[in-house]
Formats: structure tokens, sequence, C-alpha cells
């Protein structure tokens, strides 16, 4: 199965970590709203081994910011071309295609999805990234899809015990 060999997943933020809004202050200053649910569900993979990190076409600090609350350190900022950051990615970790999870919803996505290993499409992603994808997540972006994803791919590879009972077992 696809998901046992995933290392890295690998997400586009928005419209996949948010659910696309941008809020703009009367200052211009810019800020999004991110579902705590996605959060642990990235601290999951990371606690399990499974590497994550971010490309994203846009460069708003509030993106910076989530990312080191985090603890995601491979952050790819102003990405017009995704395939770049890509290879870059797969270079700076020795990791093969197969070896990524990809998550988008927008047409810049594709290019990704159609190379990497298991290519994710959130529920309110364009129809098209829909069609390149190896899973839809029955939740949308910002409301819980990369927990969902998470535990997909915790349980596949047979690690979502190791979350869940160490530290809540006796609950």
């Amino acid at each position: 199965m696809k998901l046992n060999n995933i290392k890295m997943v690998i997400m586009d933020v928005d419209g996949v970590l948010t659910d696309g809004s941008i809020v703009i202050d009367d200052c211009g200053a810019e800020t999004q709203v991110y579902d705590v649910q996605d959060g642990s569900g990235i601290v999951y993979l990371q606690r399990a081994g499974i590497k994550t990190a971010i490309i994203t076409a846009r460069k708003p600090k509030v993106v910076r910011h989530r990312a080191k609350m985090l603890g995601i350190t491979e952050l790819h900022q102003g990405i017009l071309n995704k395939i770049d950051a890509l290879s870059k990615i797969l270079r700076k970790y020795k990791l093969s295609l197969s070896q990524i999870c990809y998550v988008g919803d927008d047409l810049m996505d594709i290019p990704v999805l159609k190379r990497v290993g298991y290519a994710v499409a959130v529920r309110n992603a364009r129809p098209e990234v829909k069609k390149h994808s190896h899973f839809v997540t029955k939740l949308s972006g910002g409301h819980g899809a990369i927990r969902e994803l998470a535990e997909k791919i915790l349980k596949a590879q047979r690690k979502w015990k190791t979350i869940i009972l160490p530290r809540y077992e006796n609950t």
C-alpha cells in the first residue's frame, strides 16, 4: 500500500491548512484561521517520525508563525514552481517521490500531485485536482482534512497506537 512508504507529508496552505479565507484588517495586516485538530495531526505525524513541510505560493508572515508553532522547519513560501521546491526537499532529505504525500486544492498543485507517491486533495479542492489524487478527504481544508489524513497514514503504518496509547490509555 502506498501509505506504508510515506516518510514526508508536504502541504499547501491556502485551502488546505486554511479554508481559503484571508482576513485583512484596516491597517492592511493579514491573518488566517487554522484548525487546532489539523495542528495536532501534524504534530502526531512528526512524533511518529514522518517529516512535514509546506510549499505555498504566497508569503504571509502568519504562515511562518504557524509553521514555527507546529515545528515545521521545511517552509517554502513565495513558490510559483512547486516542482523546484519539491526537488530541493527530495535532495535535502534523500527521499524518493514514492515516499512523499502531497496535499493540495488548486491548479498550481497538480504538477506535484502527478509526481508524488500519494496525492491528496482536500474535499474543497477543484475538480481537476481531485482527478489527479489518490485520495480525497471527507473534511475540507482548514476544517480537519490534515488531521483526517494524518490518522489515515498513521493507522496504515501501524503507528496510531504509539500516538494514543502511551499518553491516553489510563484516561
